[in-house]
C-alpha cells in the first residue's frame, strides 16, 4: 500500500518509494522524449473510466480540487497549483510532475484530492491516479488572494488573464489541418512538469510534452503574471509525417456579432457579443494591419503573407460595459492576445479562419502562423515567441488606432459604404491626408476623410459598387504624404 509522504515544500506524494520515483530533469528531458516518441506511431491517450466520462456537466462542476491540497499552497512561494479531475468532456488522462532542485517527482491523486458529489467518484478519481489539466494561482489583483490566472486543460489548449480581466479567448500549442476537408487533428499535452519557484520569484516555468498522430513537440512556458500577464513560449517540433497545413502559435476565439458591422440573425439586446473583435498584424515591414472579424454564413479562410512577421493577435478593443451590455459574460473584461515571434519564422502567412456560428459557446475564430512549405518529416523545428494577454495590442500604443468599423448604405443609394474611425489624430492637418483604396472586384465610388472631434481623430467613408460580385476584398490605407498615418484596414465584404 502506498504511503503518504510530505516533502519540505508542503507537497503530498502517494508512492511506495520516493527514491524510485524521482529523476533528474531539464527541458532537454522533454525534447528527448518528444524526439523518441516521433520515431514510432502515436499510442492512443489513456482515457478516464466510462463512469467519469458519462457524467453530465452539472455533476462534473461539483468536482473541485481541495484548496488545502494546492501544490505549494502553504509555502513562502507566491505561486500555487491546483488540478482538474478527469471526466465529462475531459476524457484524456494527463501526467503531472513537479520539479525541485533539478529533480522531478510525479504528483499522485489521493481520495482527499477533490471534493466530489459522492464517494464512488472520489474512489474512481483516486484509482485513475492522473489528471485532466492544471491551473496556476498568483495574487494578480491583490496581495491577499491567490487568483487563478493560467489554465492548461483539454488537448493543447491554454488560456490566461491579466489583472482585472476574465477568461475569454484561448491559445493552443499547435493546430493541425484547421478547416481542411479531412478534418482537424487535435494534438494534446500528455505530460506536464512544473518548476517550483523560489519565494522571491515572480515567474513560473511549465514544461509540456505534446503528442499527436502527425507530430510531437517539447514546450517550455515561462509565465509572468500581472499587468499584463506574459508567456514566453519555446517549442521544439518533430513531425512524424510531412505536414502541409500546420498552425504555429494558434489563437482560438469567438465572434457572434457587432451591430456596427455584423447584424445578428436573431433579436439580441446586446450591441456586441464577442471575445475578440479584430485580427491585428504588424508585418516585417512595420505595416500595421487591422482586419475586423466576421460571423459569416459560410466558412471563410483568409491568408496574409509575410516573411517573419513582427507580431499578430486577436484583439478585444472596446473595454466599456456599454459596448456589450452583458452583466454575466462581461465581454468588456476579456483579454486580447498578442504573439511576438522571437526567432526567425521564415516565409509563410498568418491564416484567419472564420466559421459560421449560432451560439456564443462555440469558438468560431482561429488565427495562426503557417510556414510556406509546411513541416517535413524527420526534421527538427524550433519556434520561440512571446504572448501578451493585454487589454489591447501591446505595441505602438502612442500612434493612431482603428477604434471602430461600421457598414451601411450610402444615403439615397443602395451602394454599400464602410466607415472607419481612427483616434489620436487631433493635431493632424486634414488637407495633408489622402486615401489609398482598393477593391478586388467592382469599383470604389467615393472616399472621404473628415475630422472626428468626438474621439480626437479622423473618420473615413468609402462607398463602393461590387457590381455582380458576391465577395470582395477591401483595402483602405490613410496616408500622410507617402507614409501610412494609421493602420491599414482590410475587410472581406460578402453579399448578404
Amino acid at each position: 500500500m502506498a504511503s503518504l509522504l510530505i516533502n519540505t515544500f508542503g507537497m503530498v506524494y502517494a508512492q511506495q518509494d520516493m527514491d524510485s520515483k524521482d529523476y533528474i530533469f531539464s527541458h532537454q528531458t522533454v525534447i528527448d522524449l518528444a524526439k523518441d516518441l516521433s520515431l514510432s506511431p502515436m499510442l492512443p491517450a489513456e482515457k478516464a473510466p466510462k463512469t467519469l466520462i458519462n457524467m453530465d456537466y452539472s455533476t462534473y462542476r461539483q468536482i473541485n480540487y481541495q484548496q488545502n491540497q494546492a501544490v505549494w499552497g502553504n509555502t513562502p512561494t507566491k505561486f500555487s497549483v491546483q488540478l482538474f479531475a478527469p471526466g465529462f468532456l475531459f476524457q484524456d488522462l494527463v501526467s503531472i510532475d513537479v520539479v525541485e532542485n533539478g529533480r522531478a517527482f510525479p504528483l499522485s491523486v489521493s481520495s482527499n484530492s477533490f471534493i466530489t458529489p459522492n464517494e464512488e467518484i472520489s474512489e474512481l478519481i483516486s484509482k485513475v491516479g492522473k489528471y485532466a489539466g492544471l491551473r496556476l494561482h498568483y495574487p494578480i489583483n491583490n496581495a491577499e488572494r491567490n487568483d487563478e490566472f493560467v489554465v492548461f486543460q483539454g488537448a493543447s489548449y491554454f488560456r490566461a488573464v491579466s489583472k482585472g480581466q476574465s477568461y475569454g479567448l484561448s491559445a493552443r500549442g499547435l493546430a493541425v489541418d484547421v478547416a481542411q476537408p479531412k478534418g482537424e487533428e487535435f494534438p494534446m499535452f500528455k505530460q506536464f512538469w512544473i518548476e517550483r519557484p523560489s519565494s522571491s520569484q515572480e515567474a513560473i516555468v511549465v514544461h509540456a510534452l505534446l503528442d499527436s498522430k502527425s507530430i510531437t513537440g517539447a514546450y517550455r512556458f515561462g509565465i509572468y503574471p500581472g499587468k499584463p500577464t506574459r508567456i514566453e513560449v519555446k517549442t521544439t517540433l518533430f513531425p512524424r509525417v510531412d505536414l502541409k497545413h500546420i498552425g504555429i502559435a494558434p489563437l482560438t476565439s469567438m465572434f457572434m456579432h457587432n451591430r456596427a458591422l455584423d447584424v445578428p440573425d436573431f433579436p439580441d439586446y446586446r450591441p456586441a457579443v464577442h471575445d475578440s473583435e479584430g485580427l491585428q498584424i504588424l508585418t516585417s515591414k512595420d505595416e500595421m494591419i487591422w482586419r475586423p472579424l466576421n460571423n459569416p454564413k459560410t466558412l471563410q479562410v483568409s491568408a496574409f503573407s509575410d516573411i517573419s512577421p513582427k507580431g499578430f493577435g486577436l484583439i478585444q478593443r472596446h473595454r466599456n460595459f456599454e459596448d456589450y451590455q452583458d452583466l454575466e459574460a462581461r465581454y468588456d473584461t476579456r483579454p486580447s492576445a498578442w504573439v511576438k515571434p522571437v526567432n526567425d519564422w521564415g516565409e509563410g502567412h498568418i491564416e484567419l479562419v472564420e466559421i459560421p456560428s449560432d451560439a456564443e459557446t462555440n469558438d468560431n475564430i482561429v488565427a495562426f502562423w503557417q510556414p510556406k512549405d509546411g513541416l517535413k518529416k524527420d526534421q527538427l523545428y524550433t519556434y520561440q515567441y512571446l504572448m501578451t494577454w493585454s487589454n489591447d495590442t501591446p505595441v505602438s500604443m502612442d500612434v493612431p488606432r482603428t477604434v471602430r468599423s461600421a457598414k451601411g448604405a450610402k444615403i439615397f443609394t443602395d451602394l454599400p459604404e464602410v466607415v472607419i474611425d481612427y483616434n489620436k489624430m487631433a493635431d493632424i492637418d486634414i488637407d495633408e491626408l489622402a486615401l489609398d483604396t482598393y477593391i478586388s472586384k467592382g469599383k470604389i465610388v467615393e472616399a472621404i476623410v473628415l475630422k472626428n472631434p468626438n474621439n480626437r481623430g479622423v473618420r473615413v467613408f468609402v462607398t463602393f459598387d461590387p457590381e455582380e460580385a458576391k465577395l470582395a476584398e477591401l483595402r483602405i490605407q490613410l496616408k500622410q504624404g507617402e507614409v501610412a498615418a494609421a493602420p491599414t484596414w482590410l475587410y472581406r465584404w460578402i453579399k448578404e
